[in-house]
């Protein structure tokens, strides 16, 4: 009797976890697409008081990006720890790009008014689903940028949010996420061999795994971005990071402009004065000299 309600022991082969990535991972995205509307059923949706503060949070993320560049990342194995010292490195490069303060015209004096605490980027981490729901209804995008979006974020999702468009500082902040944050190193064919040798000569039916879990290796990864209520993708951001400041810009349209104009007067003055007088007397004898060449008639 009791024999025969034993339960059979299983076979001799290591647990999913030590062998390898489970094939049933959740994925978690971004949908775009409307849901589907049940009779009956009325809307629009009213979500939880919880579910509706995320939504409303990342509706006025989305609202911030036409004047705060919103820099989208797909985080893995990330703890507290390595967060915190993250943020603090994000703000350490940020802090070195900080644009000066201009003197102001009411001041008495032309010296700049003492700067207030300098905005900086913040980095926060994102609910990929509630972000969804959030982009699905505002109002301000189009179903193309909808789209392009959506397909960036796939998975976890992270956001660092810039107070402005500052070029230099993109690049300075993207280039210390590349430093601290660098990208994983695939296991060898031989390493993950290996580990599944060890896991099934360990393995004991009935019994945990032993040994030390290990430390999980954080990983960063940029996906693209929303700048000015347009998608772009990380081959655009990486060129929207090499531009110069937008004084810069303006300085160089300015001296477009000006350069004609700076040309014509050089071109006046070299014509002016002693330079004329001898450009004309250059004429008169080449006129003389022409009509002495010329044939008796």
């Amino acid at each position: 009797m009791l024999s025969s309600l034993a339960r059979p022991l299983r076979a001799a082969c290591p647990s999913s976890s030590s062998a390898g990535p489970s094939t049933l991972s959740k994925r978690t995205i971004a949908s775009v697409t409307p849901a589907y509307v049940f009779p009956g059923k009325h809307m629009p949706r009213k979500y939880p008081e919880r579910k509706r503060y995320k939504v409303d949070e990342y509706t006025r993320l989305l609202d911030s990006s036409k004047t705060h560049p919103l820099i989208l990342f797909k985080h893995v194995d990330f703890s507290v720890k390595r967060l915190t010292q993250l943020r603090k490195d994000i703000a350490a490069a940020a802090l070195k790009h900080v644009p000066k303060p201009k003197p102001s015209l009411a001041a008495p004096t032309p010296a700049p008014a003492p700067a207030a605490e300098p905005a900086l980027p913040q980095f926060v981490v994102a609910s990929t689903p509630f972000f969804g729901v959030a982009l699905r209804e505002h109002p301000a995008f189009d179903d193309a940028t909808r789209r392009a979006i959506a397909e960036m974020v796939d998975g976890t999702l992270a956001v660092l949010t810039f107070p402005e468009l500052n070029p230099p500082q993109l690049q300075a902040v993207l280039a210390v996420l590349a430093r601290t944050v660098p990208p994983r190193v695939p296991k060898s064919a031989e390493q993950i061999a290996k580990e599944k040798k060890e896991a099934e000569a360990n393995y004991v039916p009935g019994r945990r795994p032993k040994g030390a879990k290990p430390e999980p290796v954080p990983d960063l990864r940029l996906v693209g971005a929303i700048i000015e209520g347009r998608a772009f993708k990380v081959d655009a951001v990486k060129d929207v990071a090499k531009l110069p400041t937008l004084d810069q810009l303006r300085a160089q349209i300015v001296g477009l402009l000006s350069a004609p104009a700076a040309q014509l007067t050089a071109v006046l003055n070299e014509a002016s004065g002693a330079r004329l007088a001898r450009t004309l007397e250059g004429l008169k004898k080449s006129l003389e000299e022409g009509q002495s060449d010329a044939p008796p008639s």
